[in-house]
C-alpha cells in the first residue's frame, strides 16, 4: 500500500477520518433533506443510524486510542457497523428497482377505518415512498451512493483494525 494510505490507517488518523466521514455523511443527509428538499423514506432514516453509531465509536477510539486492544476492537466494530449499513443500502436499492418489496413502513397505509383513524395513520406514514427514487445523479440514487460510501469506509475501518494488530513487517504484534 502507498505511504499516505499506510499513514491514514495508523494511530489516531483512522478513527479521526472515520468520525469525520460519518459526521459528513449525516450532514449531507440533513442538507439533502432540509436544504434541497429531498424527503427521506423510512429506509433512508434507517441508513443514518450506522453513521451515528460509527461517529460515536470513532470518537471513543480517538479518546482511548492509546489502549491498542480497545482501538482494534472499536475499529473492527466500526467496520461491521458499516457493513450493516451497506446491507441496508443494498436493500433500499433493491426496493427502488422493484427487485423485492420494502418493509411495512415503506408503503402508504390502507384507507380504512374512521376519519380519526385515517388521519392518525396518514400522520404516522413516511413522507416518501421507498420504492421511488426521489433524487439521483448519473442514474444512481442516494441509496446507491450510500452503498458505495459505507462499503469503502467499512474496508478502510477493517484495514485499520488489521494494521493496528500487525507490525510494519506484517507480523502479528502483541496487542
Amino acid at each position: 500500500m502507498g505511504f499516505w494510505f499506510e499513514r491514514a490507517l495508523s494511530g489516531w488518523r483512522a478513527p479521526a477520518a472515520l468520525a469525520l466521514a460519518a459526521i459528513g455523511a449525516l450532514n449531507g443527509a440533513l442538507f439533502m433533506q432540509y436544504v434541497i428538499g429531498v424527503q427521506p423514506c423510512i429506509l433512508c432514516l434507517y441508513q443514518r443510524w450506522p453513521y451515528v453509531i460509527v461517529a460515536a465509536l470513532a470518537l471513543l477510539a480517538l479518546a482511548f486510542g492509546r489502549i491498542r486492544p480497545l482501538r482494534v476492537a472499536l475499529l473492527a466494530l466500526i467496520g461491521l457497523t458499516l457493513l450493516a449499513g451497506t446491507g441496508i443500502g443494498v436493500f433500499q436499492v433493491g426496493v427502488e428497482h422493484h427487485w423485492w418489496e420494502g418493509t411495512s413502513g415503506c408503503s402508504v397505509p390502507p384507507l380504512e377505518g374512521t376519519l380519526e383513524e385515517l388521519r392518525a395513520s396518514l400522520m404516522a406514514a413516511p413522507l416518501a415512498r421507498c420504492d421511488e427514487v426521489s433524487w439521483s445523479l448519473f442514474g444512481i440514487s442516494l441509496a446507491g451512493y450510500n452503498v458505495v460510501l459505507t462499503l469503502v469506509l467499512a474496508v478502510f475501518a477493517l484495514l485499520a483494525a488489521r494494521r493496528a494488530v500487525l507490525k510494519p513487517g506484517g507480523r502479528i504484534d502483541a496487542v
